[in-house]
């Protein structure tokens, strides 16, 4: 059975590894934002596909069996463009969806990026964990400090107000406590990107009674969606025989 799946995560990894083990033809997609990814196991592909018309053309060109988008839950439009996809070429997709972190009563949940930086209170210290996508929306922020931490430089200078922090998960407790007492943050801006490596600073926050901010998890329509590889498996309805 071909397979495509749409990487980029520690999941899509596991999966890939999986599906290659049961003896299916895999290839992973890459978005390619990262300069030095860690690699799936099967075949693999880098970059943008083009839309939803490239996508499509994709899946029939290549005659892909199913489609699982194992993305970032805040990838965006990929995820969009799958639904969109699967729906016109009828090829079953099946969405990985990492479970989000538990609601915790002490966060302010909002819904986009815009949303999160006006909840910034003037002269707050932020560490601001939420990538690339929407950082001039917090950069415009300029009576605040913000401490902005990424896995790739941006392309953008940042202004004196901002500092960048490269780092890539995990991060551990006493970590992100020593950073939090650092740069003495009062302010945490999130997505609830749920899983374990970045978890850490949702503990540290906590304990040293800062702030936090959270991004609510956008809807990207229709699929079959599952939480755990073994899930996953079981939704592409693979035995193993090929």
């Amino acid at each position: 059975m071909k397979i495509l799946i749409l990487g980029g995560t520690g999941e899509a990894r596991e999966l890939a590894g999986r599906l290659v083990a049961l003896g299916h033809d895999v290839t992973t997609s890459l978005a390619g934002r990262t300069s030095a990814p860690m690699l799936p196991v099967g075949d693999l592909r880098v970059g943008k596909f083009g839309g939803i018309a490239g996508l499509v053309g994709y899946l029939q060109a290549r005659g892909f069996d199913r489609l699982v988008d194992a993305t970032h839950p805040y990838a965006g439009l990929i995820s969009i463009n799958a639904v969109a996809a699967s729906e016109r070429t009828k090829v079953p997709l099946v969405r990985f969806m990492r479970p989000a972190w538990p609601h915790d009563n002490g966060w302010l949940s909002v819904p986009d990026f815009d949303a999160a930086a006006a909840a910034l209170p003037p002269g707050a210290t932020a560490l601001i964990t939420t990538g690339h996508e929407g950082l001039a929306t917090f950069l415009a922020r300029d009576d605040c400090t913000l401490v902005t931490r990424l896995i790739e430089p941006p392309e953008m200078l940042l202004p004196r107000h901002a500092r960048l922090i490269l780092g890539r998960p995990p991060y551990s407790v006493a970590g992100e406590t020593g950073l939090f007492q650092r740069e003495a943050i009062t302010h945490l801006v999130s997505k609830n990107s749920g899983g374990t490596q970045t978890a850490a600073k949702l503990e540290a926050a906590k304990a040293l009674c800062v702030d936090v901010i959270m991004i609510a998890r956008p809807f990207y329509g229709p699929a079959t969606e599952v939480a755990t590889i073994e899930d996953a498996v079981a939704a592409l309805h693979l035995d193993g025989s090929g």
